[in-house]
This record gives C-alpha cells, structure tokens and sequence, in this order.
C-alpha cells in the first residue's frame, strides 16, 4: 500500500459508499489513524440511491464510533461539469478517462474544501478500493485538490483490498450498489451486464452444441438396448409360455 504521508493529522476520507470503506477505516485504524468520514458525491443518480447510500454508510459510521459529515448534493453542477462531459462523449475509453477525472475532480475540490476550513491536516478517499476505478486518476486529482486548498495529499491504493471488502459488506448484509454511481455508469452497467448474460448464453449453447453427438451416440445406445431388452422380453415370454403349454398338456 502506498500513501503521501505515513501518518497524517486529523484525516478527512472522502468516501464513496459503506462497502467501499469497510477496509480503508480498518487499515487506517490499525495504524493508529482516525480517520473523518466526508460524504461528497452529487455523481450519483438518481436522488433516492444518494440516499439510500448516505444512509448506508452513515447508520455504520454510527455503528463503529466513526464521525459522518455529509457534503452538498449538487447534481446539476455536477452535471454541469462532469455531466457535460459525459454527453459529449464519444464511447472511446479516453472519453470515459475524462468523465471519470472530471467527477473525481468536483467530489476531491468539495472534500478538499471542506477539510481545510475544518482544520484537518489530509484528504484521502476510498475510490481506489474499486479495481473499476482509474487509480492513477484518482491520485493525480487528489493531488491536485489538496495542494489547491492547502492540504496534504494522503492517497492509498486500497484495491488489493477489494475482494475482502466484498465479502465482509455482503456477510454484514450492507446495501451494495450495481453501478459507480452516475447516470453514465448506471447505462454502462446494464449493457455490460446485458453483454455477460449474452456470453454466458452463448457459451451454454456452444457446450450444448458439443455435446450433441455424443448424446446422440448414447440416445442411439439406449435406444439398441431398449429394443435388444424387448427382443430377449419377448424370447422369455414365448417361452415362459411354451412350457406352461408343456405342462398343462404332457402327451400333447
């Protein structure tokens, strides 16, 4: 794990959502580092699911003794920014980089503020938990945040993290969100979902396909054996009745 500053004074953490923070706040606090929870993100739509994650992570910052301050929910400049951006774009995953920064950039820029007129001494953020964030991004805009407000810089790549904090929030039954957060990654979701559900079809029907011979070779054995059973069936019949035939007439 790597970071700006070993142990930063008073730390503000910008957080994304619950699931997302289950193990940067326990790696920071095993290092002895109390972090301030900053919930800033006007990404995220619509206005319901904001809430529904706010109210995730601030019912288990509460559980766990952890301060929750919750940002300005300011949709319409942030699609005023990142937004037009996304409108813009082209599908290419260089339009998509862009989009990513300039959200990174409104949420880093509100929590930068926030933490400097509080007095805290850093900003750092859980995005880099999610391995469908672009880290490098985050850095660089966290940087750029911090040293617009005077602030240090405390960036952490928490990705190696991520499947156990996977597994933790679903074992605490925390709300799980499906997409990023914005409307552009709600549409990216769905079609990237639409498109495993696509090749796990595919793939069904490519196994089936090769398995149609062989089932065949054994639809055709069953089928010899079921009339080779028949025939003998028949055989012990005939002569089943023979021999009672025998039986009932010795001097015929």
């Amino acid at each position: 794990m790597e970071s700006t500053e070993e142990k930063p004074v008073h730390l503000l953490l910008h957080a994304c959502c619950g699931p997302c923070s289950l193990e940067p706040v326990r790696l920071l606090r095993q290092r002895g580092i109390e972090p301030h929870i900053h919930y800033a993100n006007s990404n995220i739509a619509p206005a319901d699911e904001y809430a529904r994650r706010r109210d995730t992570i601030r019912a288990w910052a509460t559980e766990i003794g952890l301060s929750f301050a919750e940002g300005t929910y300011a949709p319409d400049a942030w699609e005023a920014t990142a937004g037009r951006i996304g409108e813009a774009s082209d599908g290419s995953e260089a339009q998509r980089q862009a989009r990513c920064r300039a959200c990174y950039r409104v949420r880093f820029e509100e929590s930068a503020a926030y933490a400097a007129a509080h007095g805290f001494g850093a900003l750092g953020t859980t995005l880099s938990v999610s391995p469908y964030q672009y880290g490098w991004i985050i850095r660089e805009e966290l940087e750029r945040a911090c040293e617009q407000a005077g602030i240090r810089s405390f960036f952490e790549d928490y990705s190696p993290h991520y499947a156990e904090a996977t597994r933790r929030s679903r074992e605490a039954g925390m709300y799980r969100q499906v997409y990023c957060g914005c409307r552009f990654s709600e549409a990216e979701a769905a079609a990237e979902r639409e498109e495993r559900a696509a090749a796990r079809e595919a793939e069904k029907a490519r196994r089936a396909a090769a398995r149609e011979p062989e089932e065949r070779r054994l639809a055709a054995r069953r089928a010899q054996r079921a009339a080779y059973d028949a025939k003998q069936a028949h055989k012990r019949a005939v002569l089943k009745a023979l021999r009672a035939h025998r039986k009932e007439h010795p001097d015929a």
